[in-house]
Order: structure tokens, then sequence, then C-alpha cells
């Protein structure tokens, strides 16, 4: 099936507006790892035990229209959907390998106008979806990028979906659709569309990218980019929850790289279309991590898992291309057995020349993370405070044991390649 957030439509659209807004000083505790590194998924496709190394955390693709067919008053028979998936096997499996679930309910293929009754149908679904996947999802999202449905009709559809999801599961978080700062936007919602709704919801859910430009190259940049707005973006709207909406979690469910092994095509819409290599993708991804946990973020979905290799934008975003694991997935496989059980806890340096963060687990262990955002790689020195370097790891981008690095003193060599350290007390 062809998803719509990789549709042609999305990529020649213009990306999210974001206000600047001021900051707040509070912020939530920062998660653990383990539950802060998401990945994007889509249903059957989806193979939990070959997945299970970068990520326990996952947002599914869920097509309402699977449950529905062409009639929006459907009574559902849940757990089986109208076109025959059981989701009690889908969900069921996913739960059983020790994934922690959510799905993002996608209507954007049924025009707003086939609904038979909006509010009551809408209400209908969300109370039978949740009560149906209570015990297999911890969440849903209404709707991914339901741009084809103006403001008012996607408030009309949140409100009554939304209050059938508290009925039918009342423990379910809910988060929002894709959502933007200012006007809404072809594949965003206004924060403004659910104002007064705050009841309803619980997360606050953003797509972002950290594009230098749109169309026609869609071109990408390291995530510590400054020319860029991808921070900047995540931490105005963190900035809006903090005043509009204090107590509701940030879900940032897309970000992402693409990065194929074949050129651009010769003709057609992506003639001038940029993609990243295979090593920037699996750096970048895994420095993105570590810079969005440094935030007040509840969660970071990557997208995507899987690609066939296709050149263009969303073509070739996966960990794995053909089920095949790419550089991708072996850095960020690294990351979660080094950091799964950590929180980030403090920037000790951050700056051109090298950023250096520390994460903590609960037991005092302390990691510290460090590379240089760009450039060769330099000299680094450390004040490791009474610490010593008890074991160095670079990301590794193939399978196998992680490269071990030799740290003498205080110096080390930092490059776009994140070097892990592991301290102790000497």
């Amino acid at each position: 099936m062809k998803l719509s957030c990789a549709s042609l439509a999305k990529v020649v659209g213009a990306a999210l507006a974001f206000s600047v807004l001021p900051s707040s000083a509070a912020e939530n505790p920062k998660p653990l790892m383990r539950d802060f590194i998401g990945l994007c998924v889509h249903t059957v496709q989806f193979k939990p035990k070959l997945y299970a190394p970068v990520s326990r955390l996952v947002r599914d693709y869920h097509p309402v229209k699977w449950d529905l067919g062409d009639d929006t008053s459907y009574v559902t028979k849940f757990p089986m959907a109208r076109n025959g998936v059981d989701w009690n096997a889908v969900y069921g499996s996913w739960k059983q390998a020790g994934y922690r679930a959510h799905a993002s309910l996608m209507f954007d293929d049924i025009n707003p106008a086939a609904w038979k009754d909006l509010p009551r149908d809408a209400r209908a679904y969300g109370k039978a979806f949740a009560a149906a996947n209570a015990s297999l999802l911890e969440g849903v999202e209404i709707g991914n990028e339901p741009g084809k449905y103006d403001d008012a009709t996607y408030r009309t559809l949140f409100e009554a979906m939304a209050s059938g999801v508290r009925e039918g599961a009342p423990q379910m978080k809910i988060a929002t659709c894709a959502a933007n700062l200012g006007p809404s936007g072809r594949y965003s919602k206004s924060v403004d569309c659910l104002t007064g709704l705050e009841s309803l919801y619980d997360a606050v859910n953003i797509h972002i990218y950290a594009e230098v430009e749109g169309w026609p190259t869609w071109r990408r940049s390291y995530p510590e980019d400054p020319k860029i707005n991808f921070l900047k973006d995540v931490r105005h709207v963190l900035a809006w929850r903090s005043e509009h909406a204090p107590g509701k979690e940030v879900w940032l469910t897309e970000f992402g790289w693409d990065a194929t092994t074949k050129p651009s095509p010769a003709s057609g819409d992506f003639v001038k279309w940029v993609g990243s290599t295979e090593t920037q993708q699996a750096l970048w991804i895994v420095r993105a991590y570590m810079v969005l946990s440094a935030t007040s973020l509840d969660r970071a979905y990557l997208y995507f898992f899987n690609d066939d290799d296709t050149p263009h934008v969303h073509g070739s975003s996966g960990l794995t291309r053909n089920f095949v694991p790419k550089p991708a997935f072996h850095a960020l496989a690294h990351l979660q057995r080094s950091l799964s059980d950590c929180r980030f806890s403090k920037v000790i340096r951050e700056d051109a020349e090298g950023y250096v963060y520390e994460f903590t687990n609960d037991a005092g262990s302390r990691v510290w993370a460090a590379w240089k955002p760009e450039g060769a790689p330099s000299k680094l020195a450390l004040n490791l405070d009474g610490s010593r370097v008890e074991k160095a790891e670079q990301t590794p981008l193939k399978e196998g044991e992680p490269e071990r690095v030799a740290v003498a003193g205080n110096e080390i060599e930092v490059s776009e390649t994140p070097l892990f350290l592991w301290l102790a007390t000497k």
C-alpha cells in the first residue's frame, strides 16, 4: 500500500511554518532513551524481530479505510478489518515481541463528503477502535496529515473521534494530527483548530525535517546545522506548549533522511532532488536523536523503517532496504545498546568545534557522547573532573563489534562520527 506520507502530493508541498514564541523554564523529566527512540512502521509489512535492536517504540500508519471500507457507517467487526487484516494478530505480535505501539489513524483517503454522518460515524469508529485495541496500543493520533480536510471539518472529526476514544479506552493517549503554529497547510493543521478541546488530547504531534530548501531539490542537512530551522522549529513548538497547553506531551512523529544507491531520475519531478549518502543518513540519525533528547520532547519517531531504494523524497528513508539493514540500522542499534537505559543529563560542550553530551542511568553510571557537527576531525580537551574513560566506542556503520578507541589522558579526537565514552570514578 502506498502511504499518504510518501505520496507525490506530500513531497511537492510547502514545509511547516512556525511562529517564534518565548521559551518556558518548565520542562518535563527527560525520558529514558528506550522510551524516546521511536520508529515509523506500517501494519503487516513490519517485521518485529528484525527491528528489535533499533527501537521498541513504534508508530503505525493505520488506514481507517481498511476498517470501514467505502461505508463510514459500517459497524466495525474488530479485531478484523473489513479488508481481512486481523489487528489482534498484527498488534498482538508486536506487543508479544516487547514493543510499545500507537496508531496514526489515517483517513485522508476518505473524501470529507463521503462520511454518511461524520460526527456519528467518527465517534463510533473511535470508540470501537479504542475498546478493541486498549490492551495492545497505548495511544492514537487522530489523523496523520489530513490536509484535504478543511479546518472546520477536521475539528468536527477530531472532537467526535477523540470523544469516542475517550469513551472506549479512557487510559489510551490521544495525539493530534501533524500540527503547526500559524495557518494550516497541506500536511499539517494549525493548533488553533483545537482551541477549547484540550481535554480531548494528551500530546501535540509534529513533523519536522532538517530541510535546507524545498522544491526542486528538497535538500537536507545535518541536524545541528545553525542555518536551518530543524531544532529551532522543535523549540518553538515546545515553547508554545509550555504557554498554551501546559502538561501536554510533544511527539515528533516524523523526521529523517533519504539515502539511495541510485542516481536521480532523468525526468519528472525529482530531476534535481538531492539525497544524503548512506554514511550521512546513519550519522545524522544518531546525532539527531541525541540533540532532540536534549530538548523537552517526549518522543521522536524516525521515518522510516524500510525502503525499496527509490530516488525521491521519502523513497529511501528506511533503516533497511528491502529488509536488509543499511548502515543507519547498525548505527542506531549501537545507540540503542549504548544508551537504552540512560537519559539525557546535561550539555558538557556544544559548539562548532565539538558537542559533548552526558547521559546517565538511574544507578548513576555516566556515558559521554562526543562528536563534531561538520568538518575535518580535530582534537578536543575534556575536563573529566576526577573520572576516567573506562571504554570508548565509535558509532559503527556495519554489523559486528564497534571500533574501540584508546583514550589517553583527557584529549580525544572528535569527528562527524559520534564517540561514546563510558566513565568511571578513578
